[in-house]
C-alpha cells in the first residue's frame, strides 16, 4: 500500500537521537513528522540493563533539555508525573541509573504519535524530489510505502564482533549487549573471559565478581596497554564535546581527523573512574579471606583465535604485544566486550547515487549533518564520527544536533542553537585579536 500524503521528515530507527527529534518535532505545527523503527518496542540496550548500572552524561542529556528546557518531554517533567522528582532532589546525583533513562523514553514514546514500531524499512528510492521508503511489517508480512522530502538516518551502531570470531558461530562465546539474556546460563559456567575494555567490560566484571566466591573462574583481557578510566570528566575536556569543537574538527584534512580520532580513544571507550575504583575495592575485600582468588585480570593481551575443544570449551591464543611472544588459556565462556560500529543500512542501496562518500567509502557528512549531494536532504544521526568527532555518540550533544536539522528542515529558528560555549580556542582563527598578530608573525 502506498500513501499519497508526503511527510517533511520520515526518520528511520527510534534510538535516542531519533527520538528526541520525534519529540522536538512534535510541537511544530508546520512540520509533519514520522518514524519507523523494525522492533517491537523501545529498549536501550537491554543485554546491558544492569541494577544500578548509570549513565555517563547528566540528567540534561535527555532528549529534549538542552534544545529545551521548557519541553514537556523533559526528564524532570517525567519524574514530576512519576511522583518522584522529590526523591531524585533528595539522591543529589546528575547520573540517572540506565534503567531510569530507558523508562523514561518510553513515557515520551508514550505520548507520541508520530513513531511506530515493527516496520523494518526494506527499500528507499527517490523521485521528482520526493523519497518513497517502503517499510514491511514484521508481524503480518505487508508492506507500505511513505514519502518524504527528507531523510534522517538514524539506525545506529551494532555490535562489533571480531572476524576471527564471526566467522566460527560459537555457541558460547556473545556480545556484551546479550549479557544479561545469557547470565542465567553463564552463571553456571566453571570460567568465564572477558574480552575488550571500556565501560561494558568493566561493569560486566564487577556484576560477575560474586561468583567468584562460588567457584568461578573470572578472568578479564584487554588490547589496550591498561585498564584506563574516562577522561571526558575532566571540564576542560568535556569542552571538546561543544559546537566550537566540532566546527574545529569538521574543517580539519581527512587523515588529520582519523589521527586525531585514534589518539582520543580514552575519551569515550574509558571506564568509569569510579567504577575502576568499586572493582578493586571489591577484589581488595575478596582478597581478606582468599589470598588465591580465581582471577585475572591483563592488559597488552591481543586476542589472535578462539578454538573449541573435544569438550565444548575454548582455547584462546593470545599475543602479549609488548614483550611479543603468545599464550593461551582455556575457557568455559566468552563475553566479547569488542564496542560498537556503524553499519550501513542495506535499503539505501536505491539512492546510493545520491550519497556523498569519502575516499575510504565512509559518508562525507556535511557540517550540517546531511550526506546527499545538494547538503539538504539526507541527514545523519550518529554516523558521523569521522567527521564530527567525539561528540558524534555523546547523548548531552543530541538536542543540538536535532535542534540543526529541525531549524534546517523548517528553514527558520524553531529551537536556539549555542555556537560558542568553550572557553578553550581550537583554531588559531578563534583567537582575540590582539594575538593573532604575534601568531602570524611566528609562522
Amino acid at each position: 500500500m502506498k500513501t499519497t500524503k508526503i511527510y517533511d521528515i520520515i526518520g528511520i530507527g527510534i534510538g535516542p537521537f531519533n527520538l528526541g527529534l520525534a519529540a522536538l518535532s512534535a510541537p511544530v505545527a508546520d512540520l509533519d513528522t514520522l518514524f519507523l523503527d523494525q522492533s517491537d518496542e523501545f529498549n536501550w540496550h537491554p543485554g546491558l540493563m544492569l541494577d544500578e548500572v548509570t549513565l555517563q552524561v547528566p540528567f540534561m542529556a535527555d532528549l529534549v533539555t538542552m534544545a529545551d528546557p521548557a519541553s514537556p518531554y523533559s526528564f524532570l517533567n517525567y519524574m514530576k508525573h512519576s511522583g518522584r522528582l522529590y526523591k531524585f532532589y533528595i539522591r543529589e546525583n546528575f547520573f540517572i541509573f540506565r534503567k531510569e533513562y530507558n523508562a523514561y523514553c518510553k513515557w515520551v514514546l508514550g505520548q507520541l504519535n508520530n513513531c511506530l514500531y515493527a516496520k523494518k524499512v526494506v527499500s528507499v528510492t527517490y523521485k521528482n524530489g520526493v523519497y518513497q521508503v517502503t517499510a514491511q511489517d514484521t508481524h503480518s508480512g505487508e508492506t507500505h510505502t511513505w514519502q518524504t522530502y527528507k531523510l534522517v538516518l538514524g539506525t545506529g551502531t551494532s555490535p562489533y564482533i571480531p572476524t576471527v570470531i564471526k566467522k566460527k558461530l560459537l555457541k558460547d562465546v556473545i556480545h556484551t549487549s546479550q549479557y544479561l539474556n545469557h547470565k542465567e546460563n553463564l552463571v553456571k559456567k566453571e570460567s568465564i573471559t572477558i574480552i575488550g575494555s571500556g565501560q561494558s567490560a568493566a561493569e560486566i566484571f564487577q556484576d560477575l565478581l560474586p561468583e567468584v566466591k562460588k567457584g568461578m573462574k573470572l578472568n578479564w583481557f584487554t588490547r589496550s596497554e591498561r585498564f584506563f578510566p574516562l577522561e571526558n570528566h575532566t571540564k576542560l575536556t568535556l569542552e571538546l564535546t561543544s559546537p566550537d569543537y566540532i566546527d574545529y574538527f569538521h574543517n580539519l584534512p581527512e587523515v588529520q581527523r582519523k589521527d586525531v580520532l585514534s589518539r582520543q580513544h580514552i575519551l569515550f571507550k574509558g571506564i568509569n573512574a569510579e567504577l575502576i575504583n568499586q572493582i578493586y575495592n571489591s577484589l581488595y575485600a575478596m582478597n581478606i579471606s582468599d589470598d588465591q582468588l580465581k582471577v585475572v585480570l591483563m592488559a597488552n593481551s591481543k586476542l589472535n583465535d578462539i578454538c573449541q575443544e573435544e569438550d565444548e570449551s575454548y582455547l584462546l591464543n593470545f599475543s602479549q604485544v609488548e614483550q611479543q611472544n603468545s599464550f593461551e588459556i582455556n575457557t568455559d565462556y566468552v563475553i566479547l566486550a569488542t564496542g560498537y560500529k556503524y553499519v550501513e543500512p542495506d535499503f539505501l542501496t536505491g539512492i546510493s547515487h545520491r550519497i556523498r562518500r569519502l575516499e575510504d567509502g565512509n559518508y562525507d557528512v556535511y557540517r550540517n549533518y546531511t550526506i546527499d549531494e545538494a547538503g539538504n536532504e539526507i541527514f545523519v544521526q550518529n554516523a558521523e564520527l569521522h567527521t564530527h568527532g567525539i561528540s558524534t555518540p555523546d547523548l548531552g550533544m543530541g538536542a543540538y544536533r536535532n535542534s540543526q536539522i529541525i531549524n534546517q528542515i523548517a528553514g527558520r529558528t524553531v529551537y536556539e542553537v549555542e555556537q560558542r560555549i568553550a572557553f578553550q580556542s581550537f583554531s588559531t582563527s578563534d583567537l582575540p585579536v590582539h594575538l593573532k598578530s604575534i601568531v602570524d608573525l611566528t609562522l
